[in-house]
């Protein structure tokens, strides 16, 4: 019983710091630092003249139906137009996209017949970059029109080799679970990456928007699952930081519904088990601590040990109370059976067109994790591209 009772709590422990307690500590860590070091201010930006150019790299597969709303978006960023070069990296397409591009003479378009991924395209297209900065944004996302000054104010720092923008996610309609639980997730994310960021550095860029030192830039195996995260965290490695800013962010409609969202999450649990396992020396404390906690505690935990855990707490439970063990399993089994009822009451109402929003917190909180393992047999099945099919967004 001893073993079982070991296990259980380390289960437990496991669960809470990943999803709460890492949040909480870190939210302490931050308060600290503030105290010994203050706040900090943000530089200042130099006159128009003085600001470096940068390149607006978009890749896009078969594109079409948004390229002419995406260079509307493009050209209301403030930026002086001398100092802002637009790419469009379209490997693969076999629609109108490029026709359509034509139309604006300040596009560069990049593009090869072959579709290999957008980790192919990222090679591709930085390879042609000729600017000190590369901002990178997915064609379906729209960007505020103060993103790229202050992407040049981030980069002020010499040590931040990497920006990492905020993803906000919009509901066409009220009751759009997919998106609404989408976008609770990635409030929760964007506020555990602005700490991460203000303790050292934020563990990773989304692709909806981030910017490098184009200098800086290594290829990464066209295999890369996780392009935008990879090619961050290898920055962090080399020993510099990832800069994170709400101020510049990345607005995109969630997916059309659950069975959309599930293959985003999917793909994203194989490449984080992908990346866990390439990054794996990060995760040495004795090379750079803060990076390995950070590292392990926001990201390896979450991506591999962590929803097993989840799942073995119930029949661990189980056994212990049938064993007649001390009268707190009892109480945790219940709020265990509790969760669950609430977590198929979420999905119930789903189905049916309802939705509370604290049942639906239990449900998608367990359809995340549930992802995790259709993620394992995701990466067993695509190791060898890094081409995906795109979720319909709503």
């Amino acid at each position: 019983m001893t073993a079982l009772k070991i296990a259980f709590w380390v289960c437990i422990v496991l669960v809470f710091y990943t999803y709460l307690g890492y949040g909480m500590l870190l939210w302490l860590l931050v308060r600290i630092k503030r105290m010994v070091r203050g706040k900090g201010t943000k530089a200042v930006l130099p006159a128009d003249e003085a600001l470096p150019d940068v390149t607006l790299l978009i890749c896009a597969y078969n594109e079409q139906d948004i390229v002419d709303m995406k260079m509307e978006n493009t050209h209301q960023l403030d930026y002086p137009k001398d100092k802002l070069h637009i790419m469009w990296v379209t490997d693969g397409s076999s629609d109108e996209t490029n026709e359509r591009l034509g139309r604006y003479p300040e596009v560069e378009i990049v593009f090869t017949p072959e579709r290999k991924g957008k980790t192919a395209a990222l090679n591709h297209g930085i390879s042609q970059v000729k600017t000190e900065i590369t901002m990178m944004t997915d064609a379906n996302t729209m960007i505020n029109p103060g993103a790229v000054r202050e992407i040049a104010r981030c980069f002020m720092d010499p040590q931040v080799a990497c920006v990492a923008g905020e993803k906000r996610v919009m509901a066409r309609h009220e009751g759009q679970t997919a998106a609404e639980g989408e976008g609770l997730y990635w409030r929760y994310e964007s506020t555990l990456k602005r700490w991460d960021s203000e303790l050292y550095s934020a563990m990773g860029a989304a692709g909806e928007l981030n910017a490098i030192r184009t200098k800086l830039y290594e290829p990464m195996p066209e295999n890369a699952l996780l392009d935008d995260f990879v090619m961050s965290m290898r920055m962090v490695d080399r020993g510099y930081r990832i800069a994170y800013s709400s101020d510049a962010y990345a607005m995109e409609y969630g997916s059309a519904n659950l069975e959309e969202e599930s293959k985003r999450k999917r793909r994203i649990a194989a490449g984080g088990l992908q990346s866990v396992w390439w990054l794996r020396g990060m995760m040495n404390p004795f090379r750079r601590f803060i990076v390995a906690f950070q590292f392990v505690s926001h990201r390896v935990l979450r991506w591999s040990i962590t929803p097993i855990a989840l799942i073995a707490l119930f029949p661990l439970n189980v056994l212990l109370v049938m064993m007649k063990a001390d009268t707190v399993y009892n109480i945790i089994w219940v709020l265990q059976l509790l969760f669950y009822a609430a977590a198929w009451s979420g999905w119930l109402l789903d189905q049916k067109g309802h939705k509370n929003k604290l049942l639906y917190v239990c449900y998608y909180f367990l359809f995340m994790n549930i992802n995790v393992f259709r993620g394992m047999r995701y990466l067993r099945t695509h190791q060898t591209s890094g081409a995906w099919e795109k979720a319909k967004r709503a």
